[in-house]
């Protein structure tokens, strides 16, 4: 090729009159554009021209010489605008830079063109757009033709070379569903097998995976959303081979309860164990990732339960005491009048309504606890009782230490201490029964009956009958059913004449019991108690109306709440219906920008404190970029410090599914000079990696534990307990550390309260569940655990309020396997751990007498005491000589004196005994722990297996979970992957006798009531027994030690009268 130095020539060829010269000219100009682009600049009016001229027969030549000039000049949108113009002769296959940019630029504008269109609005940059660039839509919202065809043609290459994912991608920010299905149908048919060569599955149930990953996920339009979700179930129901499992999720996220019914049902009729297995398997995750009235909505589409006939009137029903084995004669088999079906329709009932899964829980957080009591034992002894915070911390930190477990030993062990408990303090202690007993649901009434109120008795106190009301509506969380009515009564007819504390409690029950349910008289009731404009009874009302309304964006009740909080005086009731109006827009995403405006602009700063954390719960967990930047922008311009604390800490709630970005995002802010903003980044970071153990949160927490503020401090302290949750020494080496950092903190004299407050939270929470608990805000299936995210947004306001602390064990989930079988039990086999034990192993238990050993060592002996030891010693052995002279020199019988040489003569040999032992016995110590030391030496050379055998039932981590695997011909089967919680397995031997797993946690045989309800059956009386009679005539506890013969007793009430009461 010809060589040039300029191509004036070659552009003065553009201005001869022919058009053949004209399109020679282009020509070369096209392939000399590169090297000489800055010459053609100057010419490009005159390209344009011909162009623009519609008889010139190469435009298309014309309009690709100019967009490569503009590309170069790096006006990307006018490149852009002619390459469309070029039509054909842009080649998209082509491998340049040029190409590769104009394309990404035609792909963003078609996508925000298409949401443009898609929401109605136009996305215009600026008004100085050309006339070429708005020739881009041909209708409002509406992307050009042309533009369409590029996409259009990228998308046909991608789906050519079956590369789907891109493609599909594209197509969903382009809104262009049609794209997706089609992607989805064509996937393998080039191929003519249908298989994905990197995982050898369905290539179309795969692709149809990442789609629905990226719905839940990444989509942040909840329209878009939905419509992707709408498409997915078309396309599983339609495959031949269902992938039930991805039906039910998007069932859930689309709130379908008539489709998940008709799953269901579907599964049923189809009658095989499989399927059976399968309509068991997802019911439970329904439950699990759904709210109450969901649930009952499902359970109205399932068939109506047969009547019962006289054959089986008397079978009692199913009942969480019957425990996991059916050792009863009356549930060893079904009466010949029911069907299969209509076994099987009962099964999936007790699943839904929640029976099985809490009665699995409570076996298995039973028969695992693992909890230290020497730990809860000096928490109790390095914090002063007298104290009321410092005996509140403790009774937070045996609640979440035993939360769920049954066990209430150190309750039954302390009661002096317990009985120190005074006002709201004795509130809170009685509350803790609440969250240890958690889903006792057979038994949850009379575990409180000391404690609750009851007609014709004066006994107790206001504050433990409040208490217990709030402790009642914990063991029912989310599951109160049972109990709705009773505490509907106690907090409408209130029986103390401190009725404030009594509703106080029985609000909080109710909104924790009936959460989500939506239920309208129960919200009118706290509404009437919120209008007496009671500061105590109004700000737990304005909790609770969010509670039971969680999620529903009820315009009249968001109205209703706003209008009476910035009429009311009271900033506690200010602050409760703030929080009640976060929650009520919980998930509702930018559904709920307008109110969040509204509460952000308001003078008030807890009503903005309100918007913020509305922010929170209606973008959890999704990643908005939109929720972060106003969060941020509230962060460092709000002028009220509590507001900026909770917009920091918000983060963690929007960002939770991305642990990894929250310690870049508040490092800055950690740093910060207000103690508000690195408090709230503390939290952020809690809340944000719960129990993820990551490295780059604990690094920036450390230092914070010696803040010189108190609170930031407390929030450290919680925050790395999150964090650290179920986390061994072997998984991070920094557990030990921190643990022993708490303890030090307790037992510092002159540390601060408030921080020595966190640090037995932290102990506690670190602890959870007896060690089987981990902090999830979503659920085993990826969905948002909505009772966890509420749970952790109302703990949180333990800054103004203790008692809101007992929130936290709503986000406790057990962390284990429990395989059931087609008749609901657990069958007694094993799966394999494919590491060593120690990765995984539970943290070792603290041993007292080690640490009680030194004393002896530092006990110090002066030299004045050694020297008249020797003195003493001396003059022993002087008159012992003395003595047995005289007795040789007269052999007579001694006198009356010589008794008293005798006494001197006794001691200093008892004298030498003593030392003798005391000296055998360092002997004694310094070898056995000279052979101490020599133990762990020769076991550290013994090497540890690689894997492992777990039984059903037992504690599986989450990080543990990727290393489970079935023994080799295991009889049993798992109809899904392993995700923890409960899993249905099939048996391949189903003729086989069945070995079941033996029940640990005892049932409890409860007292006749003779037909009375809840409440009645107890009477004053009852409450003034004391002793063995008080605990013969109450019900009995579970809890206590596993080896125990005979069930634990109920604590005795810690009722009486104190100075400030009298």
């Amino acid at each position: 090729m010809v060589q040039f130095t300029s191509v004036a020539g070659v552009i003065g060829l553009l201005d001869e009159p022919d058009q053949a010269i004209q399109t020679h000219a282009l020509q070369q100009l096209d392939q000399l554009v590169n090297d000489y682009w800055t010459e053609i600049a100057d010419s490009v009016p005159k390209i344009e021209e011909l162009y623009e001229d519609e008889t010139f027969p190469q435009r298309q030549l014309a309009a690709l010489v100019a967009s490569k000039v503009f590309y170069h000049l790096g006006d990307f949108d006018e490149s852009m605008v002619f390459a469309l113009g070029a039509g054909n002769l842009f080649d998209i296959s082509a491998n340049s830079e040029y190409v590769q940019t104009i394309v990404e630029k035609c792909i963003d504008k078609y996508i925000s063109l298409n949401a443009a269109s898609d929401s109605s609005e136009l996305t215009e940059s600026s008004e100085e757009t050309s006339h070429r660039k708005s020739q881009l839509r041909n209708a409002p919202g509406k992307a050009d033709p042309r533009l369409e065809s590029i996409v259009e043609r990228m998308i046909k290459k991608c789906f050519d070379l079956n590369d789907f994912k891109p493609a599909i991608g594209i197509a969903i920010e382009a809104r262009r569903l049609d794209v997706v299905e089609r992607g989805i149908e064509q996937a393998g048919q080039s191929s003519g097998k249908g298989k994905s060569k990197s995982t050898g599955k369905d290539e179309r149930l795969e692709l149809m995976e990442y789609v629905l990953e990226i719905a839940m996920n990444v989509v942040q339009d909840v329209e878009l959303r939905e419509k992707l979700l709408r498409l997915l179930l078309n396309l599983y129901l339609n495959h031949p081979i269902p992938d039930y499992f991805a039906i039910s999720k998007c069932v859930v996220h689309l709130e379908d309860h008539v489709l998940a019914g008709k799953l269901l049902k579907d599964l049923v009729t189809k009658g095989e164990d499989k399927t059976i297995l399968i309509a068991y398997q997802i019911a439970f995750d329904l439950y699990s990732s759904s709210t109450q009235d969901f649930v009952h909505r499902v359970v109205a589409e399932l068939p109506e339960e047969e009547p019962e006939t006289e054959e089986n009137k008397d079978e009692q029903p199913a009942t969480e005491n019957t425990g996991l084995l059916a050792d009863d004669e009356n549930t060893k088999t079904e009466t010949s009048t029911k069907s299969p079906q209509a076994k099987y329709y009962k099964s999936i009932r007790e699943i839904l309504k929640g029976t099985k899964t809490i009665e699995l829980s409570l076996e298995f957080l039973y028969r695992n606890n693992h909890i230290d009591m020497s730990i809860l034992n000096k928490i109790r002894d390095s914090l002063e009782a007298r104290n009321s915070i410092f005996h509140t911390a403790v009774t937070f930190a045996n609640a979440f230490m035993n939360a769920g477990t049954t066990s209430d030993g150190f309750f039954r062990d302390n009661l002096d201490w317990l009985g120190k408990a005074v006002n709201w303090s004795k509130f809170s202690a009685t509350a803790a029964l609440g969250v240890i007993h958690k889903g006792h649901l057979s038994q949850g009434m009379k575990l409180l009956d000391p404690y609750l109120p009851k007609a014709g008795s004066a006994s107790g106190s206001a504050y433990s009958q409040g208490g217990s009301l709030y402790a009642l509506g914990l063991i029912y969380a989310n599951h109160g059913t049972d109990v709705l009515e009773f505490l509907r009564n106690q907090f409408k007819n209130p029986l103390s004449e401190e009725k404030d504390i009594i509703q106080h409690g029985g609000a909080l029950g109710l909104g924790v019991a009936a959460m989500a349910t939506g239920d309208a008289g129960i919200y009118e009731d706290l509404k009437v108690v919120l209008w007496a404009d009671s500061a105590v009874a109004g700000e737990a009302a304005g909790l609770a109306m969010g509670l039971i309304m969680l999620g529903s964006g009820n315009a009249k009740c968001l109205e209703e709440m706003v209008q009476y909080a910035r009429e009311t005086q009271h900033e506690k009731i200010i602050r409760g219906l703030a929080l009640g109006m976060a929650l009520i827009n919980y998930g509702r995403e930018s559904n709920a920008d307008e109110f969040i405006k509204d509460l952000l602009d308001d003078a008030d700063p807890a009503l903005r404190y309100g918007g913020v954390l509305m922010i929170a719960l209606a973008y959890c967990g999704t990643g908005s970029n939109h929720a972060v930047r106003k969060l941020l922008h509230v962060a460092v311009s709000d002028v009220n410090d509590d507001v900026r604390r909770i917009a920091v800490l918000s983060l963690g709630f929007i960002l939770f599914r991305k642990p990894g970005a929250v310690p870049r995002m508040v490092e800055l802010l950690s740093e910060s000079y207000n103690p508000h903003v690195r408090y709230g980044a503390t939290m952020a970071l809690g809340i944000a990696c719960a129990g993820t153990g990551l490295d780059e949160a604990i690094d920036l927490l450390e230092p914070m534990m010696k803040d010189p503020t108190d609170f930031v401090r407390q929030g450290a302290h919680i925050a790395l307990a999150m964090i650290l949750v179920q986390q061994t020494d072997q998984l991070n080496p920094k557990v030990s550390k921190i643990r022993k950092a708490f303890e030090k903190v307790i037992g510092e004299k002159h540390e601060d309260a408030m921080a020595k407050f966190g640090a037995a939270l932290a102990l506690g929470i670190i602890d959870a569940g007896g060690r089987n608990a981990t902090i999830s805000l979503q659920t085993q299936t990826g969905s948002l655990n909505m009772s966890g995210i509420v749970g952790m947004a109302i703990f949180t306001q333990y800054w103004y309020w203790f008692p809101l602390t007992h929130f936290l064990s709503l986000s406790f989930a057990p962390t284990g396997i429990i395989a059931l079988n087609k008749d609901l039990e657990a069958p007694n086999f094993n799966f394999v751990c494919n590491t060593r034990p120690s990765l995984f192993d539970y943290p070792p238990v603290v041993e007292e007498a080690a640490e009680a050993a030194p004393e002896k060592v530092e006990t110090a002996v002066l030299s004045t005491t050694a020297k008249a030891r020797q003195r003493a010693k001396l003059k022993a052995k002087e008159e012992a000589a003395k003595g047995k002279d005289e007795m040789d020199i007269e052999p007579t019988t001694p006198a009356p004196a010589s008794e008293e040489k005798m006494d001197i003569d006794e001691e200093p040999k008892e004298e030498a005994k003593e030392e003798a032992k005391e000296e055998t016995k360092e002997g004694e110590t310094k070898e056995g722990e000279a052979a101490k030391k020599k133990g762990p030496v020769t076991k550290k050379k013994e090497k540890e297996p690689s894997s492992y055998s777990l039984q059903n039932l037992s504690r599986v981590l989450p990080a543990q979970l990727k290393y489970i695997s079935l023994e080799k011909d295991s009889r049993y089967v798992p109809v899904k992957k392993p995700t923890g919680g409960i899993l249905l397995v099939e048996d391949t031997q189903p003729d086989a006798e069945v070995e079941l797993l033996e029940l640990k946690r005892k049932p409890i045989v409860a007292p006749a009531t003779g037909g009375q309800t809840a409440g009645q059956a107890s009477t004053g009386a009852a409450t003034s027994l004391t002793g063995g009679a008080a605990r013969a005539a109450r019900p009995t506890l579970i809890g206590g030690s596993p080896a125990s013969e005979e069930d634990a007793p109920v604590p005795e009430p810690f009722d009486y009268v104190s100075d400030s009461e009298n």
